[in-house]
């Protein structure tokens, strides 16, 4: 009897028994290949928004506004009248003006025939042509004063807000509004001298602003000073950023990601990378394997951006790093390869599986 009980007890013990000597399964992994991209380093500053244009609208002679002929934030096309002040009294002159320059040109004009005909001196008619020529001259002058008292937009954009009234008198250079042109950001920054050589016309930058926190700017280095500060050994750069929707303001301030020493780099997602202690390591598949089993290899990184690291030493393009399921992975462990990152699914299509289509 008691035989019979110890053959039963070892019969239920050896299922389980058998399953403890084969371990766990493998873990099921997303795997990437190692592929070439461009990549920089980045350096990041502070900078200041200004306007592609601004200018302060201002009277050029000392006298009365007749009429505004725009509103407060209003866009504006180049040579669009904005003021018009008082000329009355120019007006006048200038009709005196041009009826006079009409009358001596019509005295030259007779004396000229006179002279063509042997009955009038040379000297007559070069006196009467200087008096033609001060007359027109007189009236280029009026008509400049009344041009002075016509003010027009100088370029396309947005005026600020109006500070005058119509009726007031106005003196020369009294601002009467702002007119900005914002369709593109100048963003002025500085940068320690020593980067001076990585930065060049049209490198890269990507700014952000705290009224946009969640939104990444995209502009480029448009130029650089001529002059470095002997204080702070530092240059000022200045880049160019879009901005057809006219959401960015002067004055903003930006935090800034200089992207210099743009260059084709080996590239793998950031959370492929394991790091322990000082060094780093990633884990390796060979997916034509009978058992693909994952190979822990150290590496050496570079630059990084969002996302994605660059690889300097330690792997080969084209080789397969497991990018999901590393903290479930041990060095020489079979592994089940669940996907290929190609790059056309996200993380999470990965991992849901799949429901299979009847094909009938």
């Amino acid at each position: 009897m008691m035989f019979v009980r110890f053959v039963a007890l070892a019969l239920c013990l050896l299922p389980s028994t058998l399953s403890a000597a084969q371990g766990p399964p493998p873990a099921a992994v997303i795997v990437q290949a190692a592929q070439f991209g461009t990549i920089a380093d980045p350096l990041e500053a502070l900078g200041t928004l200004q306007a592609k244009e601004t200018v302060q609208i201002t009277a050029n002679v000392s006298d009365v506004i007749a009429a505004i002929h725009f509103d407060d934030g209003e866009i504006v096309k180049a040579g669009q009248l904005l003021v018009q002040m008082s000329d009355a009294e120019e007006a006048a002159l200038l009709v005196e003006a041009q009826s006079l320059a009409e009358e001596a040109e019509r005295q030259y004009e007779r004396v000229r025939s006179l002279v063509d005909k042997g009955t009038a001196a040379e000297s007559l008619l070069d006196e009467r042509r200087r008096e033609a020529e001060t007359a027109q001259a007189r009236v280029s002058a009026v008509r400049s004063r009344l041009e002075d008292r016509i003010i027009t937009a100088p370029f396309a954009g947005s005026v600020g807000l109006r500070q005058v009234s119509p009726g007031a008198r106005v003196a020369p250079g009294e601002v009467i509004t702002t007119l900005v042109d914002d369709s593109e950001m100048k963003l002025d920054f500085t940068i320690p001298s020593l980067y001076l050589g990585s930065v060049t016309r049209g490198t890269l930058i990507y700014a952000t602003t705290p009224a946009f926190p969640d939104e990444i700017f995209t502009g480029t280095v448009s130029s650089t000073d001529s002059v470095v500060n002997p204080v702070t050994r530092s240059i000022t750069v200045r880049a160019r950023i879009p901005n057809a929707d006219h959401r960015l303001v002067p004055g903003m301030l930006m935090t800034l990601e200089l992207q210099r020493g743009e260059r084709e780099a080996l590239l793998i997602a950031e959370e492929s990378v394991v790091p322990r202690g000082d060094n780093t390591y990633v884990f390796v598949v060979n997916p034509n394997a009978e058992t693909p089993k994952a190979e822990q290899r150290e590496v050496q990184l570079g630059a990084r951006q969002p996302g994605r690291v660059e690889v300097v030493a330690g792997l080969s393009a084209g080789e397969m790093v497991i990018r999901h399921g590393t903290l479930k992975v041990r060095p020489g462990a079979p592994v089940r390869i669940r996907a290929v990152d190609d790059g056309s699914r996200s993380i999470s299509e990965m991992i849901t599986p799949q429901t299979a289509v009847d094909p009938g």
